[in-house]
């Protein structure tokens, strides 16, 4: 992981100098931002390869930069805030944020969580490229195309689709997803792989309230529905 550019965002110095400080001994580059106009500047002008993003940012906030983050880039989003309610978490995933660390938090979980994010970064290890039906799955390339169209994922919906193309007709638990999707166990919010599912049924299926692709099997997970071979 040495060499990867961590863009650092929080209108807090102490907080941003103590996350800058775990994460510089883990090898990464940093850069920080103390706003959301200079956060969205480093974005185009750094080219940062994950973002550490304060939810609660002057102008600015958190969920509009991340907003307009995702209107033309797919880098990994951590989101930070003091708020815990669900409905604060929800936005952000709705948003295109890749994961969720609840103020205050421990800086080594944080660095722990962004060396699990960039491991899982598609295309550095494994199967180079997964076809299923009209799916098709680049994991050199990171993109992923139904009928040839780009369907424009996050990087865990990326995650959360290779996962299915895999391994068709697999039933995965919640828990599974959130372990493939961020690479640990994610305590107490299982309806964050539910917003990332919904999600993807609206890029990936004709009609997302009868999905063809992703199916819920109940009290169970989900699966990647197989299709016959007459189809």
């Amino acid at each position: 992981m040495t060499g990867k550019r961590v863009l650092v965002v929080d209108d807090d110095v102490k907080t941003v100098e103590l996350v800058k400080l775990y994460l510089e001994r883990d090898g990464y580059k940093v850069l920080v931002a103390y706003n959301g106009d200079d956060a969205l500047r480093l974005v185009k002008e750094g080219h940062p390869d994950l973002i550490v993003l304060d939810l609660m940012l002057p102008g600015v906030n958190g969920l509009e930069v991340c907003r307009k983050i995702r209107q033309e880039n797919d880098v990994p989003i951590i989101m930070l805030t003091a708020r815990t309610s669900d409905d604060d978490r929800l936005a952000g995933f709705n948003l295109g944020a890749d994961d969720y660390v609840p103020k205050p938090f421990s800086p080594r979980e944080l660095a722990a969580r962004v060396r699990a994010v960039l491991r899982r970064l598609p295309g550095e290890r494994g199967p180079t490229e997964a076809k299923y039906d009209d799916l098709c799955v680049n994991f050199i390339k990171h993109d992923a195309t139904l009928a040839g169209k780009p369907l424009n994922l996050t990087t865990v919906e990326f995650k959360i689709l290779g996962t299915f193309v895999k391994e068709p007709g697999r039933v995965f638990s919640r828990a599974q997803l959130i372990e493939k999707a961020f690479g640990y166990e994610f305590e107490g919010f299982d309806r964050t792989i539910d917003v990332h599912i919904l999600n993807l049924r609206r890029k990936l299926e004709p009609d997302p309230d009868h999905p063809k692709y992703i199916k819920t099997v109940y009290g169970a997970g989900y699966k990647l529905q197989e299709v016959s071979s007459g189809t």
